[in-house]
């Protein structure tokens, strides 16, 4: 019976989200998000720039290993924070099939029927916030279901969406295991490394492959910042599309 009440307890910690008086914040991390989304979407743009016109210039690749998790860690705070997650939801899909189009003529102009099924980000994003509001609210099913759609079809990242967002959740308030728990899974790249791939990092003999950089958005998540910018909450949704439709303008172009 002990046992029992106690993982009970740990279950009931770990999914509910804390209370804390009027003021107070309810993580232990940066709660600065809209520098965070400036970041991320800064860092998108580089990536997307590189791997439109530059796909071999690793550094454009690089800077942008940063946007990802950044974009997950905004979610789980926004996860936590909207009054209206249901219509969060609503926001996120919606953007993201207005994206699709633009991100196929984007980066597989030629190829665009084949390549259409090749989902955005925001598709993956959006069903990692499904799943984890389907963690949260304890429907299980849920969950499942947005875990299994995201993992076994071609979406961008697959299931790192929700590893990540399991992580930032359930480390809301212990941003030391949190940062670990992240670390590790990006040290773990540097055991596959491929030295003739001409995104990794090369120095003499040693290669670092290039999807590690992605740790170093640890610094930006679990250090606080303070800039307080006041932006509207539609920049960051309808830059997305924008900037994808600008690429494949130039693309036509080209």
């Amino acid at each position: 019976m002990t046992k029992t009440l106690t993982l009970r307890r740990i279950r009931d910690v770990l999914l509910t989200p804390p209370t804390f008086p009027e003021g107070q914040p309810r993580l232990k991390t940066n709660m600065d998000t809209n520098f965070l989304k400036l970041v991320a979407i800064l860092s998108m743009l580089i990536d997307h720039v590189g791997g439109a016109f530059f796909p071999e210039v690793g550094w454009f690749r690089w800077v942008g290993r940063l946007a990802f998790p950044i974009f997950c860690y905004c979610m789980t705070v926004g996860l936590l924070y909207t009054r209206d997650i249901k219509k969060y939801l609503f926001r996120l899909g919606l953007f993201a099939v207005i994206s699709q189009p633009f991100y196929v003529l984007a980066f597989h102009p030629h190829d665009f029927l084949a390549q259409f099924t090749n989902w955005n980000i925001f598709c993956t994003l959006f069903l990692s916030l499904l799943a984890m509001y389907g963690l949260k609210e304890r429907k299980w099913w849920l969950f499942f279901a947005a875990l299994f759609v995201v993992s076994w079809w071609n979406f961008d990242y697959s299931g790192m969406g929700i590893e990540l967002m399991l992580i930032f959740y359930l480390c809301r308030n212990h941003p030391g295991i949190g940062a670990a728990l992240y670390s590790l899974i990006y040290l773990t790249t540097l055991g596959h490394v491929h030295i003739e791939d001409p995104l990794n990092f090369v120095c003499g003999s040693v290669a670092i492959d290039w999807t590690f950089f992605t740790i170093f958005a640890v610094l930006f998540i679990y250090i606080p910042t303070h800039f307080d910018l006041k932006i509207p909450k539609w920049f960051f949704y309808a830059f997305y599309p924008a900037h994808l439709a600008l690429i494949a303008l130039i693309q036509f172009i080209r």
